[in-house]
């Protein structure tokens, strides 16, 4: 059974509940939909009285985690699968960090740039706050990275004035790891402030494109893509102050009302874009998704925000869509919800080195089921040293073929940007994938 992981209110120290009990229960627990009305209210809503879980479940009390007496931390910490933490504040291993890159958070021990995403390690682009400045001389910009961001802005182009590219952000700030640990979490705030900076220095947002605004996602369409349970499971998690439901994977009181505003985001954006009120869209939210299935969560995702924005997708006419997954990381929450869909097709190109690589699976022999066979298609990776040719290769010879077969109506792209830390794939190699995506398919979010 699956464990809640909280905090002793007298010690500080991780106590661990079972997979549905409710920690410091108070009687009370926020219900996200109260707020449905206020869209623009982005605090948590009131609290309601409600006795499902103690009559399903009852409350069942247990002991302390279990704690190393010679290291003095919790063994939570042991993992190093994007949960960050555990160890020694000032090393890594046996090299000792010098900084922690501000766009990729990876860890960096000698080196200006940053071996991951080439960041420079005086990177000033959050120096303003929020959004960079379009003063690059007032940010501290380096000139390496005004080339990168002029790059970036030359390869945008419109091909069709006629219709706005949507853009839904939110960067659900107060979604963050309660306590901090010495390296911070690759899940957080800081992820999406990077990139709302760069777009906005370089013009595109907002400017070039045209914001939804968040709000969100209503209970009844929540519940199409995850369980009853699941969804109640989450909202008990407002009342705690930190919980984990993995080593990797947090929330606090305020996680789930964010979780269902960047679900919100993703079902409109979906809707809109497959409706003709877009040409294509880009869902700049956390937390992530693509690896929350039916019934749980997992690598910091809550909610699985491509699959529900299928699902949108579908509720709004479309009779197939496609979803490509290109994050370094196997995708195996959307594979579950979508296993025996044989109208949705899911592409995932992922390292994988004989299960070896979390989360495990995305094998090829991973097909579908029942009348889904051939609608799951997985391209493992059997090391980490692939890069532009391997990705353009695949997608020339393998999913160029499937996807004009399959003549989707709108094309999702589970897209994680983690391969630069973890394979050798540029921003070059990712936006030549999403041409190809986009001149084939045309609708893309």
């Amino acid at each position: 059974m699956r464990q809640l992981k909280d905090t002793c209110p007298r010690c500080n120290s991780t106590l661990p509940t079972l997979r549905y009990r409710v920690g410091r229960l108070r009687g009370n627990w926020f219900d996200p939909d109260s707020d449905l009305d206020h869209e623009e209210d982005e605090t948590p809503g009131k609290f309601i009285e409600s006795n499902i879980i103690r009559d399903q479940i009852g409350l069942v009390s247990i002991s302390h985690w279990m704690w190393d007496e010679d290291e003095g931390k919790s063994d939570v910490d042991d993992d190093d699968n994007g949960g960050g933490g555990g160890g020694n504040d000032d090393e890594y291993g046996d090299k000792i960090v010098k900084w922690y890159c501000v766009n990729c958070t990876m860890p960096n021990f000698d080196n200006i740039h940053c071996h991951g995403c080439e960041e420079h390690r005086e990177s000033g682009i959050l120096r303003a706050g929020l959004f960079a400045c379009p003063n690059f001389a007032d940010t501290g910009v380096s000139d390496y990275e005004l080339d990168k961001i002029q790059k970036f802005k030359a390869s945008f182009t419109h091909n069709d004035d006629s219709l706005p590219t949507l853009i839904g952000f939110h960067a659900c700030s107060p979604h963050s790891e309660v306590f901090m640990k010495s390296q911070p979490h690759k899940e957080r705030p800081d992820r999406l402030r990077v990139i709302a900076a760069s777009l906005k220095t370089s013009g595109i947002f907002p400017g070039k494109c045209k914001p939804v605004r968040a709000k969100h996602i209503r209970k009844e369409n929540l519940h199409v893509v995850h369980g009853p349970l699941h969804v109640e499971y989450m909202n008990v998690t407002s009342c705690l102050l930190a919980s984990y439901f993995e080593p990797d994977t947090y929330a606090n009181q305020y996680s789930a009302f964010y979780a269902r505003i960047a679900a919100g985001l993703c079902f409109d954006l979906a809707s809109l874009i497959f409706l003709g009120r877009g040409k294509n869209g880009f869902a700049l939210v956390r937390p992530p998704g693509h690896h929350a299935g039916l019934h749980s969560t997992m690598g910091s995702c809550l909610y699985n925000n491509a699959a529900i924005a299928a699902i949108a997708a579908k509720g709004a006419g479309a009779k197939k869509v496609l979803i490509v997954d290109w994050d370094i990381h196997h995708g195996n929450g959307t594979q579950e919800i979508f296993a025996n869909h044989n109208s949705v097709l899911y592409i995932s190109l992922h390292r994988h080195e004989g299960g070896s690589f979390y989360p495990g699976t995305g094998g090829a022999c991973e097909v579908g089921k029942k009348y889904a066979k051939g609608f799951t298609v997985n391209i493992p990776w059997k090391c980490r040293d692939v890069g532009d040719n391997d990705y353009i290769f695949a997608f020339q010879t393998v999913v160029l073929a499937i996807v004009s077969q399959f003549d989707p109506d709108l094309t999702i792209v589970s897209v994680g940007f983690d391969a630069p830390s973890d394979c050798d794939v540029s921003l070059a190699g990712y936006a030549q994938m999403t041409a190809m995506l986009h001149f084939l398919v045309g609708k893309c979010l």
